[in-house]
């Protein structure tokens, strides 16, 4: 008797020609629901299991149901030939999408055998020339198998040696999930051997010391154990003890491991692969060699035989070196590896060069604690249910573990820098007045914490920028709450005679997965925040003190005196609209738009616009009627003439784009577009259709001062949706408005490929001309416009929506204005960035 090993979570494929016995295989050793028979399937799509016309969509169904069991975490079983490459690699990338192990099991019995079976068939009748078919393709790819990608591969070649089989369902190695610990799970050690006892000590543990004195083990005498989070290696002034002392504890059961991406790295260049010494290996590899080669293959083995990740305590517990998404836990492939190893990376690099890495934690939901390490943090958050436990020991910060079940956080500090980080590490600020501001916080190179997009750096030129304008222009930092971030246009567009186009702001969204998007109108003003506030304390202000209103460059908007008047109506809105109930809170934060455009451009217009109107208009003007004599002359400028009129036109249609935004004869108004924050509570989360129902009934309630927006939500898996879009957008911008902006509909989104822009604005051809000069729709003008790259501004708008968000979030929890105003400042000292305004 043989027992044949089955991972309990893979995908099981019996391979074998028709009359092999692979569903009476199936049927002896799986269960009923465990086992896709290509025949059943064949005879639900068609009505009869031997229509071979129907294998198709049999097939199709049947992976269906196979992913759908794969994605529930159940064993699933192929009953089909796969005799075929094709048809095995098929299933072979069904294992592999949903991260379980592919196996074969091969009924490669005689042909003689088969076709006797066969023959004795009723139920239908396959000819022996498919028979004979399937047994010499199965004979051509039998020795391929493995390099295919099954993990395990099964042959059984006689009807006795197949009754005599016994499945044996093994647990994956990532499956520790009876053991409820207590357990001490460590960061990142890097070699910090002396930290290392130093925090096992304080955690309890008995440290075991060989003859020389070296540490060997470590036991705890109430039987808790130690989970290692990978990187040992690298960087530390004692990788050799850390690596005795770790090994030792696994192998005496002490303590669990997993792998860094350090001890990847390392293994490979023990086993003799090419690698690049960087980052603390050479110093490593300079250590282990005053070992015996013993030692070095002992080390080679420990960090080759370390499992990605493990599940522990009833799947209450998942452990990786880079954290785990919930999708992976308890699965086997080399991109669940990959992950835990390196994690995920938005394909971009920071301002030190390091790739920028996608903030998983974020959007975790799992029921499972996820502790981890891999990237040094200043010190030990919950996020989502996840934490990470690289406090950055070897880089001069602490050595952290986390007690389980109990979370509770135990950290020695580092006893120097051992290592100088590339990206230094944030330093936890010291305690002090919260309205107190210093100038330090917004000198040189600062590095702000989001929770929407990590760790965001700003360049010191960047904040000297920031500072001009902040010091000079801006309001109180006790009122300035929010900044908006830049809007940045699509890429350009190839249609004729089109520098901006819907059709690329919605195959921005499609690229990041979003299908369900808002149409917004925009509206030809200055961009506002509205800070209306019943309760001037909570902001350190005078009992009169209604609010704010600023630019988003953080400048007053009115006089005093305006302001005070318009808070006090937006106020009484408000309360009409039954908002202030709604939002059950004192104060709120609004974004919007106040119009007309000239109410804050009054000097633009009139210096810029309207004088290169004038100077456009009267020397065409002049020039036409010189050429109008000429002409009349029999002086042949008929084309120069030509040129002309389309000069003339040009001026005319920029002339009438800029007038169409300047109302001097009513008072501003302001149009809201998005409730930011009220009280305790942000709204990020909250779809766009509820601020515009908020902001529709607040005009409502005050139709002088306040403006609706016009909108249309798209469904952008639907062509008549998205045509009824781009229609909407022609019919407004043709009647001379500005464009639109494109949302997600749900606001605040991110996708696998990253955060996802708020919002990317469309605006008209003809209002273009304002932007780009009254002639940029001449053919060379446009060809040379459309190089225009917007990437940079993209990336930019990303970080200072982040920025944003975290000012948000900040004043919303009630932290000091200090930590407010460094968001805030942040947003103002990415916008002095020289980047082409007209963007």
């Amino acid at each position: 008797m043989s027992v044949l090993d089955i991972p309990a979570l893979s995908l099981v494929v019996l391979v074998g020609t028709s009359g092999s016995g692979k569903s009476t295989f199936a049927r002896t050793h799986f269960g009923p629901y465990e086992t896709l028979s290509s025949d059943v399937f064949r005879g639900l799509v068609s009505g009869d299991v031997a229509d071979q016309s129907a294998t198709e969509a049999a097939f199709d169904a049947l992976q269906y149901v196979a992913a759908k069991r794969l994605d529930a975490g159940l064993l699933t079983v192929i009953d089909a030939t796969s005799v075929q490459p094709d048809a095995r690699r098929r299933l072979i990338e069904l294992a592999k999408a949903h991260d379980v192990l592919p196996v074969a099991i091969v009924l490669d019995v005689p042909e003689a055998t088969s076709l006797a079976r066969n023959a004795e068939r009723t139920d239908r009748v396959i000819p022996p020339a498919v028979v004979k078919r399937q047994a010499d393709q199965l004979r051509r790819g039998l020795r391929h198998l493995g390099k295919e990608g099954f993990r395990k591969v099964h042959v059984l070649r006689t009807p006795e040696e197949i009754a005599a089989v016994e499945i044996a369902r093994t647990r994956l190695l990532n499956d520790r999930s009876d053991e409820r610990g207590p357990f001490d799970a460590i960061g990142d050690v890097h070699g910090c051997l002396s930290e290392l006892q130093t925090l096992l000590g304080r955690l309890g543990y008995e440290i075991v010391r060989d003859e020389q004195g070296r540490p060997i083990d470590a036991t705890h005498p109430a039987g808790r154990r130690v989970i290692f989070l990978g990187d040992l290696v690298d960087r530390g002034p004692d990788v050799v003890g850390v690596l005795r002392l770790a090994m030792g504890m696994v192998a005496s059961g002490s303590a669990l491991a997993v792998p860094g991406n350090h001890e990847a790295k390392l293994v490979r260049a023990l086993r003799g692969a090419r690698v690049t010494p960087t980052h603390g290996l050479a110093e490593t590899l300079a250590q282990l060699s005053g070992e015996s080669p013993e030692f070095r293959e002992r080390v080679a083995a420990f960090c080759y035989d370390l499992v990605s990740h493990l599940v522990l305590d009833e799947g209450r517990l998942v452990v990786a070196h880079a954290g785990l998404k919930e999708a992976y836990h308890g699965r086997a492939s080399g991109r669940v590896r990959a992950f835990a190893l390196y994690g995920e990376t938005t394909g971009e690099t920071d301002e030190f060069g390091l790739p920028v890495r996608y903030p998983w934690a974020q959007d975790y939901r799992g029921r499972a604690v996820v502790l981890y390490g891999h990237t040094p943090v200043p010190a030990v958050e919950w996020v989502n249910n996840t934490a990470c436990l690289d406090t950055g020991c070897v880089f001069g910060g602490a050595l952290s573990a986390m007690r389980y079940p109990e979370r509770e956080v135990v950290s020695v500090p580092a006893e120097r820098v051992w290592y100088e980080p590339v990206r230094p590490l944030v330093a936890e600020e010291p305690q002090r007045a919260g309205g107190i501001l210093q100038l330090s916080d917004v000198q040189g190179k600062m590095l702000v914490e989001t929770a929407a997009m990590g760790r965001i750096g700003i360049k010191e030129q960047q904040t000297a920028g920031g500072l001009e304008t902040m010091s000079r222009w801006a309001i109180d930092p006790r009122w300035l709450t929010y900044l908006p971030p830049t809007m940045s246009p699509p890429t350009t567009s190839s249609r004729e005679g089109f520098l901006e186009h819907p059709d690329e702001a919605f195959s921005a969204f499609r690229d990041h997965g979003v299908t369900d998007v808002i149409c917004e109108e925009k509206h030809m003003g200055s961009r506002a925040v509205v800070l209306v506030s019943r309760n001037p304390a909570r902001f350190d202000a005078p009992e009169s003190w209604r609010g704010a209103i600023h630019t988003r460059t953080g400048r007053a908007f009115f006089t005093p005196e305006i302001e005070s008047a318009t808070l006090a109506r937006l106020d009484d809105a408000l309360e009409r609209a039954g908002v202030w109930a709604e939002l059950d809170a004192d104060w709120v934060l609004l974004d919007g738009e106040i119009v007309p455009w000239s109410a804050k451009a009054g000097d633009l217009i009139r210096d810029l616009f309207a004088s290169v109107a004038a100077a456009g208009t009267a020397a065409t003007e002049a020039a036409s009627r010189v050429l109008e004599v000429a002409l009349a002359s029999g002086v042949d400028v008929a084309a120069l003439a030509a040129r002309t009129r389309v000069r003339a036109d040009d001026v005319t249609r920029f002339r009438d784009a800029y007038r169409r935004y300047v109302d001097t004869a009513g008072p501003a108004r302001f149009a809201p577009f998005q409730v930011l924050a009220a009280g305790d509570a942000t709204f990020e989360t909250r779809d766009h259709g509820w601020h515009l129902e908020l902001a529709d009934r607040i005009a409502a309630a005050d139709p002088d001062l306040v403006i609706p927006t016009r909108r249309l939500r798209v469904d952008l898996g639907s062509a008549s949706s998205v045509v009824a879009a781009v229609e909407w957008w022609e019919e407004m911008t043709d009647a001379g408005g500005e464009g639109m902006v494109v949302k997600p509909y749900a606001n605040f989104t991110r996708t696998k490929k990253g955060l996802v822009h708020p919002g990317i604005k469309v605006r008209g051809r003809e209002y273009l001309r304002i932007v780009y000069g009254p002639d940029y729709t001449v053919p060379e003008n446009l060809a040379r416009l459309r190089d225009r790259d917007v990437g940079f501004k993209r990336s930019l708008a990303l970080r200072e929506y982040a920025l944003g968000l975290e000012a948000l979030r900040r004043v919303t929890s009630g932290e000091p204005l200090w930590r407010v105003h460094e968001a805030v400042f942040g947003v103002l000292a990415l916008e002095s960035d020289p980047i082409d305004p007209r963007l």
